[in-house]
């Protein structure tokens, strides 16, 4: 049996991040591990126990999403980051990806997509461990990279 991908959410809206914990934990693959509204908080959970996956909004209550993509590219052992923001500027994703995001998704937009890249981290999270390429989101998308898009 495949382990659980352990996911962190880090968004200021409780509503939204209601919502968000809602389409996720009903994905056998998700293990919820919490939910961070500010940089401070997100960087305490990720230090403390093991995170795979980051849902990442750019502007929280307090620091930004983009302090946290920068502590974690310079960590050892970095989880994947799903940056899902309002702010979705191309010049905001290009920084995203360039300091490590996997995808850059828009909040009104892309609400729907979360589960199915989860998935496909999910899946890839086994691959990677052989050795296998990784799966890839449908079709390439600019603001959607995985390892096999980049």
């Amino acid at each position: 049996m495949t382990q659980a991908i352990k996911v962190l959410i880090v968004e200021d809206s409780s509503v939204l991040a209601q919502s968000m914990s809602d389409a996720i934990t009903e994905i056998p693959e998700i293990d919820l591990i919490g939910v961070a509204d500010s940089e401070v908080m997100a960087l305490a959970e990720i230090g403390k126990r093991r995170v795979d996956v980051v849902l990442l909004d750019l502007h929280l209550r307090q620091g930004s999403g983009f302090g946290i993509l920068r502590a974690v590219a310079a960590m050892t052992t970095k989880p994947r980051v799903v940056v899902f923001t309002n702010h979705n500027s191309d010049q905001y994703a290009r920084d995203a990806v360039a300091l490590g995001a996997e995808c850059f998704l828009d909040k009104a937009r892309d609400f729907e997509r979360l589960p199915r890249i989860l998935r496909d981290i999910a899946g890839r999270s086994e691959s990677d461990a052989t050795g296998a390429p990784p799966a890839v989101i449908g079709r390439p998308n600019p603001r959607c990279r995985t390892r096999a898009t980049r």
